[in-house]
């Protein structure tokens, strides 16, 4: 139950928190990506509640409890290396959608460079620490951070390329983190139900 809040926890911070959480502000955001945030949160909600299985199984030490909680975890465990293999093929798409996404909004000011999409292209700057697309000559008339030194402002694609690679990485460790206590449960669930069943034999 706790790894399953700490996961929630850990989805919700990557999905509200962070430079990946500006692209979800408007219209548009990175399907893909969130996507996966989204599969992680779920993932941590199920453990928590399947915990409750395990906790009234080994208390009551109940056959079909623990059974229950064996099968959820392997349904679990499906769907984290399922989510994995879905996450390492769409990288690369997740990281052209939140390119699409800056690009879109770089052109949108460049044709019209007040209202609200000032105030777009500026948040992404911001929260990226970056300005433009890497052309020195259009950096000079976007809306770039007060503290970033141009010339030598970062490229915004490159910096979303590095964050989602970054975010990514840090979904993945959690993935493992998750399998390989998901691996702990089954193992100690089957050696608890055939314990329970070998003291009834007994008695």
């Amino acid at each position: 139950q706790l790894a399953g809040l700490a996961v929630i926890a850990f989805g919700l911070w990557l999905r509200f928190g962070g430079p990946m959480a500006e692209f979800a502000t408007d219209k548009k955001s990175p399907e893909l990506f969130f996507m996966g945030l989204y599969v992680l949160v779920g993932a941590g909600a199920i453990m928590s509640a399947v915990g409750f299985f395990g906790c009234c199984g080994a208390a009551r030490e109940s056959q079909c409890l623990i059974g229950t909680f064996f099968a959820c975890l392997l349904v679990i465990f499906a769907g984290e290396v399922t989510a994995g293999v879905f996450a390492f093929i769409g990288k690369k798409v997740a990281i052209q959608e939140a390119q699409k996404i800056y690009e879109d909004a770089y052109e949108d000011y460049l044709k019209n460079p007040v209202g609200k999409v000032n105030s777009t292209i500026y948040r992404y700057h911001v929260a990226l620490q970056c300005c433009g697309k890497g052309n020195v000559e259009q950096q000079t008339g976007l809306p770039c951070p007060e503290n970033i030194q141009l010339p030598k402002a970062s490229n915004c694609l490159v910096e979303i390329q590095n964050v989602i690679d970054t975010h990514l990485h840090l979904v993945g460790i959690v993935g493992i983190a998750i399998a390989s206590i998901t691996i702990f449960g089954m193992i100690f669930s089957m050696v608890l139900c055939c314990t329970i069943r070998n003291m009834r034999e007994m008695i």
